[in-house]
């Protein structure tokens, strides 16, 4: 199957290989030169040449990622989305693409383990998502480094974030409910951003998306004067630097409480996020090169079915993603 991936960041890169390793022609498009086992050109993704693509993989930075899933959608393409771009696509104008978006860590498998616990319990009480990328060890200045786009972080910090309470939707600053928290024996911070996304259409009473960082960081950041290049060099990803992503999708649901951790350290050179990220975002695409997952339309990662989500963390897990399930 050829399948065309554009963007060749950290988790671009990572995904572009994985696909290529399991057995398909795959052509990375990227305005940067990239070292890549697949097919690499040099050029524009938006305008560049998708017509015999089987699969498009958008993983390009969420600040264009919204503009080049507007040119893609009236080519008649089975889409992944990985940009996280500010405007989702489900705001798309009508086309002939087929896409399906937020293939992540959170959003992509939060929504997903939103979704089977909706399943389970079909009433949510209260659903606490929180995750994040940092260093393995705090230290005396940021206590972290992107391991993305750094310019898709800042906008994490700037977006106010959309939460529910008491059933509705709510906007609430970005930054805000700072609280310190317990990270797998790790005294952390976490913080609302605007990570829910899609799950904002579920029935849920309460819901919220928190961001993990070491103490500090974000304190730091509010009184900073630097701007956001100097941020993007300051945030600077230092393969060197031992890392992990945590994730944990906390759901209450009556007197019954289901809490999934996820957590991984890196492995063969690939960093934690573009692993726990990419993987899930590769496994979505092996699922749809198997079978036709939707015939038209823009969907979300919790519209996947049940059997796609199970392969998705089989997936997780056979890579080495620390996954845990516990059941009070």
């Amino acid at each position: 199957m050829r399948i065309h991936c554009l963007g060749g960041g950290l988790v671009g890169s990572f995904v572009t290989r994985k696909l290529w390793e399991a057995g398909h022609e795959v052509h990375l498009f990227d305005i940067v030169n990239r070292t890549t086992p697949a097919h690499f050109h040099l050029e524009d993704a938006a305008s560049a040449d998708h017509t015999h693509a089987d699969l498009v993989v958008n993983m390009v930075p969420g600040a264009i990622g919204h503009e080049v899933l507007k040119a893609l959608n009236t080519g008649g393409h089975r889409i992944v989305d990985l940009s996280f771009s500010e405007t989702t696509p489900d705001k798309l104008p009508s086309g002939t693409s087929t896409v399906l978006w937020d293939v992540g860590i959170a959003p992509g498998l939060s929504n997903m383990l939103v979704a089977l616990a909706k399943e389970e319990f079909e009433n949510l009480d209260n659903v606490t998502i929180k995750v994040g990328g940092n260093p393995a060890e705090p230290d005396g200045e940021w206590s972290y480094m992107a391991p993305f786009s750094p310019h898709d972080v800042i906008a994490e910090y700037t977006r106010p974030a959309r939460v529910i309470r008491d059933g509705r939707v709510e906007t609430v600053p970005a930054m805000d409910d700072l609280h310190p928290i317990d990270a797998n024996g790790r005294r952390m911070e976490a913080f609302l951003t605007d990570g829910l996304r899609s799950l904002t259409n579920l029935n849920a009473t309460a819901m919220g998306e928190y961001t993990v960082r070491w103490p500090g960081h974000i304190q730091r950041y509010q009184s900073t004067t630097l701007e956001p290049e100097e941020l993007v060099e300051a945030w600077a990803f230092d393969e060197t630097r031992p890392e992990f992503t945590w994730l944990e999708v906390k759901i209450e649901s009556g007197n019954k409480t289901k809490i999934w951790t996820v957590e991984d350290r890196g492995r063969d050179g690939d960093s934690s996020m573009a692993r726990t990220t990419g993987l899930v975002t590769y496994a979505c695409v092996m699922a749809w090169t198997k079978q036709e997952l939707f015939q038209d339309g823009v969907h979300p990662p919790e519209a996947l079915p049940v059997s796609v989500i199970h392969d998705v963390i089989a997936t997780l897990r056979e890579e080495g993603v620390l996954i845990d399930e516990t059941i009070a």
